[in-house]
């Protein structure tokens, strides 16, 4: 095994210590930590147990700190892959987005990424997928766009002669009649006419007596 790797002298566990209160990100602070633990005179396990780390990561944040001392445990920005496209071939992928798809030559009547991918591949011999040109097309300030495909005989002329002979006129529908339970004549309560009807007959009985 080989044998620990010493931290530089100009630090220690103090100096660390001040560091971590005025750091916020959370990775460094962890960083800082681990090797405070060691300044202290704990072990490399120790370090990587309380970081939640293996034994080679702690070793890795050893030889950043000695080399670049704090700022050594900042995680730098990731460079990405270099882009596949020169700037003459994004020009020219620019130019056939803002042109348009032959149909006749190209077969389609609006750019996919697939097909654009295909007329790269043809022009050029680079093999690109649609996630890398999509990326590129993001980077040229293009926005994927869900446009109902237009077929490349369309007769706007033809289109709005339709839409003028078709044109919908409203009017207000008739009202519809009343019906005999909606005609809106109130029902008398049933109290009212049972006394009426006891009424109907003392006077019919009076007018029958001698």
């Amino acid at each position: 095994m080989a044998a620990p790797i010493s931290l530089r002298g100009d630090f220690d566990g103090p100096t660390l210590r001040a560091l971590v209160l005025a750091e916020k990100a959370g990775s460094v602070t962890r960083r800082l930590l681990s090797l405070v633990t060691i300044y202290d005179g704990g072990s490399r396990a120790d370090a990587a147990r309380l970081a939640g780390v293996g034994l080679q990561t702690v070793r890795d944040w050893v030889l950043r700190f000695n080399g670049r001392g704090p700022d050594g445990l900042v995680d730098g920005k990731s460079t990405g892959h270099p882009s596949k496209l020169d700037d003459d071939q994004r020009r020219a992928l620019v130019a056939m987005v803002e042109t348009g798809p032959n149909p006749a030559i190209h077969g389609v009547v609006r750019w996919r990424l697939i097909d654009l991918a295909q007329w790269v591949f043809d022009e050029y011999g680079l093999s690109v997928s649609k996630q890398i040109l999509s990326r590129e097309l993001r980077a040229l300030n293009y926005r994927k766009l869900s446009a109902r495909p237009r077929h490349h005989e369309h007769d706007e002329a033809a289109v709005e002669a339709f839409k003028k002979k078709s044109r919908t006129f409203w009017r207000r529908s008739p009202r519809p009649a009343a019906s005999h339970w909606s005609s809106g004549s109130k029902t008398k309560p049933a109290s009212v006419r049972r006394t009426r009807s006891r009424d109907a007959g003392r006077n019919a009985a009076r007018d029958l007596s001698p």
